[in-house]
């Protein structure tokens, strides 16, 4: 969870005054551990937020974040873990990393984080856009520049993943950045509770909806939000925000009344607990069909992966949902990694 970019932010918001530097991956070549755009940032007295590597390259970064934060100077690194007098060779990823180290500075507006911390608290998407420039570039005069998607200076289409935008002879990493994605789970049993667990680490936000009184207990959801209402007394609101939804209620007519609800709203992910026969009595209860829902609509629920306790139902639906709202296609990882 302390890998997402809020999280990261967060981190940083308390301390901004404090000397930081942030590292970002800029580009790669062959296998690596994370992609371009990836960041981390580096305090002046050791803190760390974030992760660029399995770990490895981290304690050398953070001597080049030094060496940045002391001269106020850009810096850029390239780890190339095919060569053996690397420090990265131990990886044995076999790829090419470069990184780009730049100190937050008053002069350079701490590169825009600020605007950052306040769209993601509006529900924001955008892009961040960081100057590609040559090592020892002064930091203070270094502008990096956040877009709302709305108002972005180049095609926002060009760029549903991290790429390089050329202006002239300027050339700009361009990041997609959107808020932590939201799960709506209805349904708050115990059986809910490690889906609501995992979701959290994954760095979702999670709601859970559920208005009996046995149900939905605080202490159970310790990170969710919690909304003690039932499916026809939500607001608009409460599912537009949503990214996705577990129905889970283990009863017929709350469930059918909770995807009524969900299905006017253009969710990416719905799943449905249960064998496709209560299914079948559910969506007829709601007057829907599994084509109602403009995503996808998984029932019965997840992915088969074996298993059948709770845990391993949560990974089953976290998984295939993880999938789709990440544009994904179910692949071994060799297939997409040659």
């Amino acid at each position: 969870m302390e890998h997402q970019i809020e999280d990261l932010l967060e981190h940083w918001l308390p301390l901004a005054d404090d000397a930081w530097v942030l590292a970002v991956i800029t580009a790669i070549q062959g296998s690596a551990y994370r992609k371009p755009g990836a960041m981390m940032l580096f305090h002046e007295f050791g803190q760390e937020a974030g992760i660029l590597s399995g770990g490895c390259l981290e304690s050398d970064l953070r001597r080049h974040a030094q060496h940045a934060m002391q001269t106020k100077q850009v810096m850029c690194v390239t780890y190339d873990a095919s060569d053996e007098s690397d420090a990265s060779y131990r990886l044995g990823c076999g790829g090419i990393v470069d990184i780009m180290l730049i100190p937050l500075l008053k002069e350079n507006h701490d590169l825009g984080l600020i605007e950052l911390v306040q769209a993601f608290r509006h529900g924001q998407s955008g892009f961040y856009q960081l100057p590609l420039v040559k090592a020892g570039t002064d930091a203070r005069q270094y502008h990096a520049t956040f877009h709302p998607e709305a108002v972005a200076p180049f095609p926002a289409s060009d760029f549903v993943h991290t790429g390089v935008f050329t202006q002239g002879e300027i050339q700009s990493l361009i990041v997609p950045l959107r808020p932590r994605f939201q799960l709506g789970i209805f349904g708050g049993g115990i059986d809910a509770k490690p889906i609501a667990a995992m979701a959290h680490t994954l760095g979702w936000q999670v709601t859970v909806f559920d208005s009996r009184t046995a149900y939905a207990r605080a202490a159970d959801f310790p990170h969710a939000h919690i909304v003690k209402l039932s499916a026809g007394e939500l607001t608009a609101n409460h599912i537009a925000q949503l990214d996705c939804a577990v129905v889970m209620n283990h009863n017929l007519g709350l469930d059918a009344a909770a995807l009524k609800a969900i299905q006017a709203h253009p969710l990416a992910y719905v799943a449905l607990l249960g064998p496709a026969h209560r299914r079948d009595k559910v969506l007829g209860m709601a007057g829907l069909s599994v084509d109602s829902f403009s995503g996808v609509f998984s029932a019965p629920a997840g992915l088969a992966l074996g298993g059948e306790l709770p845990s391993a139902i949560a990974l089953s639906i976290l998984a295939q949902c993880h999938g789709v709202l990440h544009g994904a296609t179910l692949k071994h990882l060799d297939e997409i990694m040659r």
